[in-house]
């Protein structure tokens, strides 16, 4: 898909396959819309007249061949009450508008909707259009035999328009960076475990890195990391014929000596739960496990898009959680990186193992600030459900920036709370510490065991178990929280 944007444009004289307009409730016609209207003499009044159509959200209708517009079609939009349009609401209205137009053979298009949002967040609407068009034409069908190439919409074309005069271009170009990003996450978690196993996102990695000469990469085998002391991280990847990668991507894009923002993504490519078996039923959504992984390497690929004058490092502790007779048993006691040692209750509490070696690594980098990533509990899908990310950390600030960013990126997340009387929990018998706290507060007692190797700098956790990937007839990862992660970096760079 080639995108534009077009800056004091008349939808009436705009040659292409569609020119795409936004219609209130109640019919009042969209700035767009009304300049279509008086070109064609009342055609779209009338139009709206017959009744068909009122302008109800998410309520579409395609005209044709409009008297005084030099467009072949004109797609109405119903964007519902005014007052009540978000850039959030504005990208999922411009996905009704994708999947009207899939089945036809439109080429290049023309959209208004955006140019209706209100100026404090057009540019976050046009970043979120290109997302949105991007998420909504997205398949996936590289393991199929035979491609459904007929069912295959013809869009190749979309122009981001404005009747107003303003210079978006630099958010589109953010947006089709973005857009890039959740794609590469998105077709990393899709891949199946027998692909995307830790050597695999190693290579993707090192690819990215002979991409760019401001990027380079460091992996971490299995020796390397005995000898560094990841006794945590080993007792997951020693279960496995795959031998476990910690994958260290360093983009050089701000000043030199300049602290980074340091990534780190749980990349358990997939996860059997080790000795503490999984149910089988839905065990195939567990090569989702890495979707931390795999947006850091989607958010990663944005960066280096954009050229953000930024050190960003994006950490990957990849590994598959495999029951052998090498694995690690429950009742095992194992010695971190951080000298810390850690009773394993459950196997399948092996997110937070790979991780904790991978935030005490991260120290040698003195980052300005830490964001770990990562599908860590189910208990977060039992709190917030699949539309937020649970949020958790030691500092106010990194976390309000945060928030921020999610507003701003449509990306959501909640932040829950973390303190001393949670950790007790985590207490061990034999060890410093036990690998689970129990059912109560399951998502909290993950956190605080990860932020007893955070100590050192500004630290964040998202757990994205719930919004990582769709199940069911849309099954499918989501590239969350691509968006989120990419915001945050654009507003850390003041760009």
């Amino acid at each position: 898909m080639n995108y534009h944007f077009e800056a004091s444009a008349n939808p009436a004289t705009i040659h292409t396959d569609c020119v795409i307009v936004g219609i209130y409730k109640q019919g009042k016609l969209s700035a767009a819309a009304s300049q279509l209207d008086a070109a064609s003499e009342g055609a779209i009044t009338a139009h709206l007249d017959m009744g068909d159509f009122s302008g109800d959200k998410h309520r579409t209708s395609l005209v044709y061949k409009l008297p005084g517009v030099t467009s072949k079609r004109v797609l109405l939009v119903g964007m519902g009450e005014k007052d009540k349009l978000t850039q959030e609401s504005l990208a999922q209205l411009t996905q009704t508008a994708v999947n009207a137009l899939k089945t036809s053979k439109t080429n290049n298009v023309v959209s208004f909707l955006t140019d209706e949002i209100a100026p404090d967040f057009l540019e976050a609407a046009v970043r979120q259009t290109v997302t949105a068009v991007t998420d909504a034409l997205y398949t996936f069908d590289q393991f199929k035999s035979k491609k459904d190439e007929a069912a295959r919409p013809v869009l190749a074309g979309w122009t981001v328009a404005h009747t107003l005069a303003g210079d978006f271009s630099k958010p589109l170009s953010h947006g089709i960076a973005i857009a890039e990003g959740m794609c590469v996450a998105r077709d990393l978690a899709n891949s199946p475990g027998n692909v995307c196993t830790p050597s695999h996102l190693a290579m993707v990695a090192q690819e990215l890195a002979n991409s760019s000469n401001k990027t380079d990469v460091n992996i971490l085998e299995e020796g390397d990391m005995e000898a560094l002391g990841m006794g945590s991280f080993l007792s997951v990847s020693k279960g496995s014929a795959q031998d476990g990668k910690m994958i260290i991507l360093q983009y050089h894009g701000g000043k030199t000596g300049e602290a980074p923002l340091v990534l780190v993504g749980k990349g358990i490519t997939f996860d059997t739960g080790g000795i503490s078996l999984k149910p089988s039923a839905a065990m195939d959504e567990m090569k989702f496990d890495m979707s931390g992984a795999a947006s850091v390497l989607g958010t990663m690929t944005a960066c280096i898009a954009m050229q953000l004058p930024l050190n960003v490092v994006g950490m990957i502790a990849a590994a598959e959680n495999m029951p052998s007779s090498k694995a690690s048993k429950p009742g095992d006691i194992v010695t971190s990186m951080s000298g810390k040692t850690i009773e394993i209750l459950n196997t399948d509490a092996e997110g937070r193992l790979v991780l904790c070696d991978a935030l005490t690594y991260a120290e040698r980098f003195n980052p300005a600030a830490v964001i770990d990533i990562a599908t860590l509990t189910g208990a977060c899908i039992t709190a917030l459900g699949h539309h937020t990310s649970g949020l958790l950390g030691n500092s106010d600030a990194l976390a309000e920036e945060i928030i921020i960013a999610s507003k701003q990126a449509s990306d959501d997340v909640w932040r829950l709370p973390m303190g001393e009387k949670y950790q007790d929990q985590l207490k061990s018998n034999f060890a410093d510490m036990a690998n689970i706290g129990g059912a109560p507060g399951g998502t909290i007692t993950a956190a605080c065991f990860l932020s007893r190797f955070a100590e050192n700098y500004p630290w964040a956790h998202l757990d994205i178990a719930g919004t990582a990937w769709k199940s069911g007839a849309a099954k499918g990862a989501t590239g969350r929280p691509v968006p989120l992660l990419c915001q945050w970096l654009i507003n850390r760079a003041g760009t």
